[in-house]
């Protein structure tokens, strides 16, 4: 079997943060040294968002530095912690579409595309009809090349009330899983933002999330509010196998 296509994730760095025990620069160092002693190195880079804590332009020059070690191109999407214009500024993001943080790139054997799930001011998400007639066309443009579908906001349910109150809305989710119905190619939907890893469904496709490389989430599903703690930070490397994406989650050690 030849080697497979590796793309990495991480997500969630939230630099500038000092909430909880966590040193967000410490987490996101250690995770990108992490990649970089792989056996194998990945041949792109995802972060999922939240890359900043105040979207600060010295957060974002911050963020470059920590992620530069890792030697090659690094794809960002914005979370709900950044501001769109900053992160496509900072990490020079042409193929942008509109106000919307979303594009699209051929990393060779895979396609990634990015849908931007962010609404300004608020910790939940949205898929609006033209982000949604955006990733429609977009993924029409490629029907036959193994896709990844990135965003912030994971379109799913976690039976945790104070997360999914900030997640994406079931209307939301429904009109993404009837786009997705028309596009077999995309094998995997991945997404940050609940800091920890879940995996679900959405119109038969894996839906996965990857830890924060900061502070973790708590599973408590009794839970009203949103814990946040130290815990073993994770990384995501999705091989693309035969045409399919198989996703493994390495701990930051």
């Amino acid at each position: 079997m030849e080697r497979p296509f590796l793309l990495a994730q991480l997500s969630d760095p939230h630099v500038g943060a000092d909430w909880g025990d966590g040193d967000p620069v410490a987490g996101l160092a250690a995770a990108v040294d992490a990649v970089v002693a792989m056996p194998q190195r990945p041949d792109a880079v995802l972060v999922s968002g939240d890359l900043a804590e105040h979207a600060d332009d010295s957060e974002y020059e911050q963020v470059r530095e920590l992620l530069a070690p890792l030697g090659t191109r690094v794809h960002v999407l914005a979370g709900n912690h950044d501001d769109r214009r900053a992160v496509r500024r900072h990490f020079e993001i042409a193929a942008a579409d509109g106000e919307y943080l979303q594009y699209s790139v051929d990393l060779g054997l895979l396609r990634l595309v990015v849908v931007d799930t962010t609404r300004p001011g608020a910790d939940s998400g949205e898929l609006d009809s033209a982000r949604l007639d955006w990733l429609d066309a977009e993924l029409a443009e490629a029907p036959d090349t193994p896709t990844v579908l990135a965003m912030h906001h994971p379109p799913l349910v976690t039976g945790v009330p104070a997360w999914d109150e900030i997640l994406l809305p079931a209307a939301d989710r429904r009109a993404l899983a009837s786009v997705l119905e028309r596009h077999q190619q995309v094998r995997r939907l991945v997404a940050g933002h609940v800091h920890r890893a879940m995996t679900g469904d959405l119109a038969g496709r894996v839906v996965q999330t990857v830890p924060s490389t900061y502070l973790q989430a708590r599973l408590n599903f009794d839970s009203d509010r949103i814990e946040l703690v130290q815990g073993p930070a994770s990384f995501a490397l999705h091989a693309l196998l035969d045409g399919e994406v198989v996703s493994h989650l390495q701990p930051v050690t």
